[in-house]
């Protein structure tokens, strides 16, 4: 029987189900993305409450599981060659998810297709750009009297927001049907009310979008996942 003690993280986040999968993160827009694509997919998960603090994130139990010091990260003890098999990374989290049931990536290689495409698009434009819009506009990189890098992440995340407003012209979801793409992108765009930019990149003029996060939110899976694991009281 395959044991998840062979992990060092379970020495510092100890699990209770071996059988279950093992979820460390924390609720930001890249951790909520694996959180509700288990509830939606209905995989038995374990959650663990992982601190964006140096103690928790760069620790060496951590570490040993995702070298790059970011959360999420997962065990799934029922690994696809019969092995545990332990994960990083939110995109390659959710292929490897979506893959392992056969749901949200979609039912042919076409379809399949246009969702890794705009899971690309999320994980390499708006997540990164929408993360520096943030930093420069509400955190301590808005104290730079340079304005220059500031209005680079403006106009980013308005051109972004373009890209998505258009892509859901006609359509309640990024790739047609729901998928682990609209996973990957709506709680980026949820960020936006965190970082307090909606008005500064004009999010209530995209209307397909405005109306596509309302549809998200909506979801019973998505108000369970936004909050796991809960945030510390």
């Amino acid at each position: 029987m395959n044991t998840l003690s062979q992990f060092a993280i379970t020495k510092r986040w100890p699990t209770k189900h071996e059988d279950k999968i093992q979820l460390f993160s924390f609720p930001t827009p890249n951790g909520v993305k694996v959180s509700i694509a288990l509830e939606e997919l209905g995989l038995p998960y374990e959650p663990h409450l992982v601190t964006l603090s140096d103690a928790d994130v760069k620790s060496d139990e951590f570490l040993s599981l995702n070298p790059n010091n970011k959360i999420p990260a997962i065990i799934d003890p029922n690994g696809p060659d019969g092995a545990p098999i332990g994960l990083f990374e939110s995109g390659a989290i959710l292929l490897y998810l979506a893959e392992k049931t056969g749901k949200l990536i979609g039912s042919n290689a076409s379809d399949k297709a246009r969702v890794t495409q705009w899971l690309m698009f999320q994980m390499g434009g708006l997540g990164p750009m929408l993360g520096q819009l943030g930093f420069f506009y509400k955190f301590a990189g808005s104290e730079i009297e340079d304005p220059r890098p500031r209005e680079r992440y403006i106009n980013e995340a308005k051109r972004l927001l373009a890209v998505v407003d258009k892509q859901l012209d006609g359509q309640d979801w990024i790739a047609g049907e729901y998928s682990i793409a609209d996973i990957a992108i709506a709680p980026w765009l949820r960020a936006l009310d965190f970082y307090e930019a909606r008005d500064i990149v004009g999010w209530n003029d995209h209307k397909n979008a405005v109306a596509y996060l309302d549809r998200f939110l909506e979801r019973p899976a998505v108000q369970i996942g936004l909050n796991t694991p809960a945030r510390p009281a």
